[in-house]
């Protein structure tokens, strides 16, 4: 994958992988578009997501870098009725590169004694913040007497939450993983010449 210095443009490349994912192409293609604003874009991640519960629900995640920004895109289906007809909601968010905060990666190994360098995780967790959305995870605080029955309230962790996407190798097969891993590696890239060429410190100052 590209790093955000090459300026070759993969736009093609994007376009093909949402005809490949099926879920509403053109729409997604239309909504980039105004998004992306006649920027190349030098990498792309694009994951599917199937829900089950009381009925089908599918999700569509487009991540893509430009030279100056990353673009998200969320798809979603809105259920209709007799009166209103099915729907799809697509948002798209634009983020320039010196407001993201952080690039976080969790990588989940089986056999981890087996690894060896090069090997790709079994499963790829990558989450990207820049202080729109926050998750707090909230529990009982707790007293260090253990007769003490009072409460004291609770406590918890405010964590970014402002994209997260999964891959699975089980799911979507090991290539998957690998394209999410090099899209966080040109995101983290990008994100990290951006805050040496001093936009990071700029904005703090303001």
């Amino acid at each position: 994958m590209p790093n955000v210095t090459a300026r070759e443009n993969l736009r093609p490349d994007l376009s093909e992988n949402l005809r490949r994912a099926g879920y509403y192409p053109d729409l997604v293609d239309d909504v980039l578009d105004v998004a992306l604003a006649e920027e190349p874009v030098v990498a792309h991640l694009v994951q599917a997501e199937t829900t089950f519960d009381d009925s089908v629900r599918r999700h569509l995640t487009v991540l893509a870098l430009t030279p100056t920004r990353l673009v998200a895109a969320h798809v979603d289906d809105h259920e209709g009725d007799a009166a209103h007809p099915s729907s799809a909601a697509a948002t798209t968010e634009a983020v320039p590169l010196g407001e993201i905060r952080s690039v976080a990666l969790t990588h989940i190994v089986s056999e981890p004694a087996e690894h060896r360098r090069g090997d790709s995780a079994a499963e790829l967790t990558l989450a990207i913040g820049w202080g729109a959305v926050s998750r707090v995870d909230l529990e009982p605080a707790q007293c260090p007497d253990p007769s003490c029955e009072a409460d004291h309230g609770l406590t918890g962790q405010l964590t970014p939450d402002d994209v997260v996407v999964r891959v699975s190798g089980a799911a979507e097969g090991r290539d998957a993983v690998g394209r999410a891993t090099d899209f966080a590696r040109a995101l983290s890239i990008a994100t990290g010449t951006t805050r040496r060429g001093g936009t990071s410190g700029s904005r703090a100052a303001r």
